[in-house]
């Protein structure tokens, strides 16, 4: 009898197993189908996307004159003519921005996680930040406008750009620097106190390591944010031609606002060409930057 029951009991359990396997391998099934269809679905839009900048700006991206001239003596709504003036000036604004907002954001994120433990300056702090997540590029441009050129009296420049530019990226750094942080196992800061490792070595020599793949990318993330913003270069700087290395005066473009001026210079074949080669241009530059930071975070990230 107890041959019989251990039988049937060994019998009944397969069969329940079998039947929940069975269920678990449809439910796998249809969640697999789901999730490639929506990331089939959120492709769409990229891919057409790149397809219209490439298609139609690489053919006044694939010359020479493009990569080493200006557009000084250049009419907008002639051929001719290159980027350079565009790409000097977005490169000299989002590296003021950047050297400003990077250390801002990683030792803030720093103070959240390894240091405010829910105190009050932490809550102030992570409050102030996501009030900033959300402050749009045209407040931030009219803040700098109404401090730094108004009460202050200084001109419109690209200087003026990099700062309003430094209220959007900050809270973007602190956010993914701070959840990077997290990510790191506790362990890691256990085992260091614990050999006698003074905190803020284990946070430089551990942590920081630990997190610097995702760290770089959270900072290539908000560098793109801002890089192709219009908002503050149509009310901070004034519109030009010619190259401008200097971003504490004169007017200095950027690859947003020779967009802009290209727009407002009609829809002539001539002028449609450099507009997209622009958002080829900037497109190409952001790529550029992401694929360096993600060969620099993985050769000095910490080894598993």
């Amino acid at each position: 009898m107890t041959t019989v029951s251990t039988a049937h009991n060994e019998l009944s359990t397969k069969h329940t197993i079998s039947g929940i396997s069975s269920t678990r391998k449809a439910t796998n099934t249809v969640a697999t189908v789901l999730v490639w269809a929506t990331m089939l679905l959120a492709l769409v839009p990229l891919v057409w996307v790149l397809w219209e900048v490439i298609s139609r700006g690489a053919g006044a991206v694939l010359t020479a004159e493009w990569w080493t001239t200006s557009q000084l003596g250049v009419p907008l709504n002639q051929p001719g003519g290159g980027v350079v003036h565009a790409l000097v000036g977005t490169l000299v604004q989002t590296l003021i921005a950047a050297v400003i907002s990077v250390p801002i954001g990683i030792f803030t994120a720093i103070y959240l996680v390894e240091y405010s433990r829910g105190g009050w300056l932490g809550r102030m702090t992570t409050f102030m930040v996501d009030i900033l997540s959300g402050v749009p590029s045209i407040v931030a441009a009219l803040f700098i406008f109404a401090v730094w050129i108004s009460v202050l009296g200084f001109d419109r420049s690209g200087l003026a750009v990099a700062l309003s530019l430094v209220l959007l990226m900050i809270p973007i750094v602190v956010r993914n620097t701070e959840e990077m942080l997290r990510v790191v196992p506790a362990d890691l800061r256990e085992a260091s106190y614990a050999l006698g490792v003074p905190k803020w070595k284990t946070i430089a020599k551990i942590v920081l390591p630990t997190a610097l793949s995702g760290i770089v990318t959270g900072i290539m993330l908000a560098v793109a944010r801002v890089m192709g913003e219009s908002a503050p270069v149509l009310v901070l700087v004034g519109s030009t031609q010619f190259i401008n290395w200097d971003p504490t005066s004169g007017p200095q473009s950027s690859l947003p606002l020779m967009m802009l001026d290209m727009y407002k210079a009609g829809g002539l074949p001539a002028v449609l060409d450099k507009l997209w080669g622009a958002a080829f241009t900037l497109v190409l530059v952001i790529a550029i930057m992401n694929i360096l930071a993600r060969v620099i975070s993985a050769k000095f990230s910490v080894k598993n």
